[in-house]
């Protein structure tokens, strides 16, 4: 194998996500158009642009949870683990196992804390009531979380603060061992203190999982991410290294909306 091959090879491994040619539509109204982005593992990619530049419709056609409204149409692919997300032969719940979600708003259930992370676990057949136990503190220390409910772990998840309850969610994800977590805006329900630890916990995160994060934040894109994704009207108008994106964008439409003359 020759060393270019070779690189080649080792970067599309580097890879979580190669994003080809997608094109998705809502009914007749075309929501992204023509887009090619690779997101790279163990890594956090920023997706940054205006209201309804299709922000949202991106990352949650990553684990085809867009699919759930019944009027949307997509084209192109998705290559994530060597084979095309929209390939028949993929099931959908085996890739939300492996690709995670956490919402804007926290969405515990209304249950207790232990029972919120063990809920992936046990659909998924685990029934041992001491590796319960132990994906419960795994998880919930994997989402800092651990030393503020471990006394309470039988408590409704309904009284804990906003920024526990995002970090619950979190906890919920890493249960099922997932190799990628997609946030969509993840801290824009939550006051300054939560929203700083959940961006110290997204540091901490990428050392094991790659990151997808939606963020209407341009300084939190700025603050806590390796890539940076603009869009805008349903196109990728530049995708670079963040400081790049931030301080020496290629597009002037780009440096429109990161100076604030726009969105």
């Amino acid at each position: 194998m020759s060393e270019a091959v070779k690189n080649m090879s080792d970067y599309k491994n580097d890879l979580a996500f190669d994003v080809k040619d997608l094109n998705l539509w809502y009914g007749k109204n075309q929501a992204l158009k023509n887009i090619d982005l690779q997101i790279e593992r163990n890594k956090v990619t920023a997706i940054i642009g205006p209201s309804g530049c299709g922000k949202s419709t991106f990352i949650k056609t990553l684990n085809r949870m867009i699919e759930n409204i019944p009027i949307v149409k997509t084209e192109g692919e998705i290559i994530y683990d060597g084979k095309d997300i929209f390939n028949k032969s993929v099931r959908v719940e085996e890739l939300r196992t492996k690709v995670g979600m956490v919402f804007q708003k926290p969405n515990p259930f209304p249950k207790s804390i232990y029972e919120n992370v063990v809920y992936g676990p046990k659909i998924h057949g685990i029934k041992d009531k001491g590796l319960l136990m132990e994906i419960t503190e795994s998880s919930l220390k994997g989402a800092a979380l651990w030393e503020e409910v471990k006394d309470r772990l039988n408590d409704n998840a309904y009284g804990l603060s906003g920024g526990q309850q995002q970090r619950l969610c979190i906890a919920r994800a890493l249960a099922v061992q997932p190799e990628i977590i997609l946030m969509d805006e993840p801290t824009s329900a939550l006051d300054p203190i939560a929203t700083y630890k959940i961006e110290e916990l997204i540091d901490e995160l990428k050392k094991d999982y790659t990151i997808v994060i939606v963020t209407h934040s341009m300084q939190q894109a700025a603050r806590i991410s390796d890539k940076t994704a603009f869009f805008l009207m349903g196109e990728l108008i530049e995708f670079d290294n963040t400081k790049k994106v931030f301080s020496n964008p290629r597009d002037k439409r780009t440096e429109d909306y990161v100076t604030g003359r726009f969105g």
